[in-house]
């Protein structure tokens, strides 16, 4: 079977820990047929034959086999997507319109007979927030635009809490997140500017003092766990973003949180979603990430074993 990974312009990406090109680069290693689609030559057709434009492509890793050392493009070719085709829907984030035009788009090749990983259909049934937020072990969170709503709930956190944090529900790699006094005068205002900044409801939640000791990114394909790594921030800072200088090493999911995400991916997988990559702070799922999970690079290299390998053993 063919594997066609639609993704981002190689411009946006940072070839050398970007996890789809990880994967990719790993499949042509292990023989499989694998391409790569970008958006300017993805398209629907209803009446004629959809023959899309995929690029060859060749890479290699870095003596540890995770970090990409080389990547660049080969030639291009026009293929028929049949039934026998997989294509991986790898388009980062924000969940915007660009992104929802496109979950349609692939729902309609998925209608056809095309498998299509994550699915679009899952992906837009789940925000990989409020989903999170259903969980029993889940932070106290309010979601809204409201500010009556918002403030009531700022009311019932200042017994036990100091801050919250004021984050977007559909941005990603913490764009948006600040950090607020919950003691602050101009609150209200500051959470109304936060509404008008993301055009909608915003997501509040008491700050999690534990973050600067570190928050858990936990990879998961079909329901088991690939690997797990815990991300401290820089000094100073509270998050714990590598991008922005987190370190990283790897963990061992403790047995609840382990029990609270397999249950989580049971659940996800009967709508599609093989997929998943969890943030995890304190034994509170913080986050589903299902639109394009990443990290895999980062994984694998503190578990000191390439875990494209495990993904690909379980694909069609």
């Amino acid at each position: 079977m063919r594997h066609i990974l639609f993704i981002d312009p190689l411009e946006k990406l940072n070839p050398k820990k970007d996890s789809t090109l990880m994967l990719a680069t790993t499949m042509k290693e292990q023989g499989v047929e694998v391409y790569l689609l970008f958006e300017k030559d993805f398209y629907v057709s209803n009446k004629s034959k959809n023959i899309l434009r995929v690029y060859d492509f060749k890479g290699g890793f870095y003596e540890d086999g995770c970090y990409l050392k080389s990547f660049e493009l080969g030639k291009s070719l026009d293929i028929e997507l049949s039934v026998k085709d997989n294509v991986h829907m790898r388009i980062d984030p924000p969940f915007d319109t660009r992104y929802l035009r496109y979950l349609w788009m692939l729902r309609y090749y998925k209608v056809q007979g095309i498998n299509v990983v994550n699915s679009p259909d899952g992906i837009l049934r789940f925000n990989e927030k409020l989903h999170a937020y259903t969980q029993k072990s889940s932070l106290e969170t309010y979601v809204g635009s409201s500010v009556e709503g918002f403030m009531r709930f700022v009311d019932l956190m200042k017994k036990d809490n100091e801050e919250l944090i004021l984050k977007p529900l559909d941005l990603y790699q913490g764009f948006g997140v600040e950090k607020v006094s919950i003691s602050d005068a101009n609150l209200a205002f500051k959470f109304e500017e936060k509404v008008k900044e993301n055009n909608g409801a915003i997501v509040a939640q008491p700050f999690c003092k534990e973050v600067v000791n570190g928050e858990i990114r936990s990879l998961y394909f079909k329901g088991r766990e690939l690997g797990s790594i815990l991300k401290v921030p820089k000094k100073g800072e509270f998050l714990a973003n590598i991008a922005q200088g987190a370190a990283f090493h790897a963990i061992e999911l403790g047995p609840s949180v382990k029990l609270e995400c397999d249950h989580i991916c049971a659940e996800l997988m009967a709508e599609g979603i093989d997929w998943v990559a969890f943030d995890i702070m304190g034994n509170s799922v913080s986050e589903i990430n299902i639109t394009c999970p990443g990290l895999l690079v980062e994984v694998s290299f503190a578990h000191k074993k390439n875990l494209a390998l495990e993904i690909i053993k379980q694909l069609k």
